[in-house]
């Protein structure tokens, strides 16, 4: 579909694999800030999360020839439009050319609202609330009719490198380098091996280990479970991934998947059998892959990504957020209520605070 100005159009594309040349292009400079922005990433997560969803569009806003601006949405069931994306996302942060406009920008928020109909809402996360995209998305949508409020999502535990990992780890806690050198002895006497998978010679195994671990663990089972290993297929033919797998008499018992990446390192997933816990060997993968992504990789930042789990904070000094923005449409019924909702929401909860904080002072 197009939309024609003398100098701007917007275009829809339901294929992610009919994406144009200039596109993918934008989308490779999208990645170079962040592997998640990259058409790869978009592809596997179209492919093994969302494959049945009519939703998915890409919209491009371009400026003659030039690719403007590149938005990966779902209209979803709810009748709100998302930015493309799940619980494995953990930046939105689409591709946005230098000289985008908050005008130029709006006018491709309202193009989407015609392709795709009434919608109540449109939500843009999680995002880096810092960000140029985060501020233009926020004053286009505005600009564009939208009543657009700000909401938190996460912290995001990171730690800027600019030291060896000898310096790095003399500069944790007495806890932390003391639990890992006496667990590591501990691991190698009882036979335990670590070993970090970044070539093609055993990324089936890495995968194998990986799920047979997580399997084993605390957590839910994987609700599109082919995303996982198609994603470390993906990383290791760009020769981005650090698989580290702890085994135990030969038993993977600890897993974890890194992203390395234009001087960043992601930490991605992690798991560990629960029957092997007292080893700590998913801390001992940590320290490992650390050594390894400072010294070896020489990265620049190593980033927890999404969570603010207590435990991150032993590795990481630095924290930031992650916000997003839901912007209600007031032209449809569900969007002017979601709105009235939000506003008096945000009114009414300072002054609940208020007022508890006050009753638990006053019966102190």
């Amino acid at each position: 579909m197009t939309s024609s100005t003398p100098n701007l159009r917007v275009e829809t594309y339901r294929e992610i694999g009919a994406l144009p040349e200039a596109v993918l292009a934008a989308l490779d400079c999208a990645e170079a800030s962040d592997i998640e922005q990259g058409w790869p990433w978009l592809d596997n997560l179209v492919r093994t999360v969302f494959a049945a969803d009519p939703g998915v569009a890409v919209h491009v806003l371009y400026g003659g020839d030039e690719v403007l601006a590149v938005l990966p949405i779902r209209h979803a069931d709810d009748g709100q439009i998302w930015s493309l994306g799940n619980f494995y996302t953990s930046l939105y942060q689409p591709y946005f050319a230098a000289g985008l406009s908050v005008e130029s920008l709006a006018r491709l928020l309202g193009r989407i609202r015609q392709v795709h109909g009434t919608i109540s809402a449109m939500r843009f996360a999680p995002m880096d609330v810092d960000g140029r995209c985060y501020q233009l998305l926020l004053a286009a949508s505005r600009q564009a009719g939208l009543i657009a409020f700000p909401y938190f999502c996460f912290g995001n535990w990171h730690q800027p490198v600019d030291a060896d990992w000898s310096s790095y780890f003399s500069a944790r806690s007495s806890q932390l380098k003391n639990s890992v050198k006496r667990k590591s002895r501990d691991f190698q006497q009882a036979g335990g091996v670590l070993e970090i998978i970044s070539d093609q010679s055993r990324v089936e195994f890495g995968i194998s280990a990986y799920e047979s671990v997580y399997a084993a663990s605390w957590k839910v089972p994987e609700p599109y479970p082919e995303f996982v290993p198609s994603l470390i297929r993906m990383l290791v033919a760009k020769s981005c991934l650090r698989l580290g797998v702890a085994t135990l008499g030969g038993r993977p018992i600890a897993a974890q998947i890194w992203i390395v990446a234009h001087g960043r390192a992601s930490i991605f997933k992690l798991a560990y059998h629960e029957e092997f816990k007292r080893y700590s060997a998913g801390t001992l993968l940590t320290a490992a892959l650390m050594a390894q992504v400072i010294d070896a990789d020489g990265v620049k930042e190593i980033d927890y990504l999404i969570g603010d789990d207590p435990y991150k904070a032993s590795w990481m000094t630095r924290r930031r957020e992650r916000w997003g923005i839901i912007a209600y449409n007031p032209g449809s019924i569900h969007g002017a209520i979601g709105a009235a909702r939000e506003y008096l929401g945000r009114r009414i909860k300072p002054a609940v605070i208020l007022l508890r904080n006050k009753l638990a002072r006053h019966l102190s």
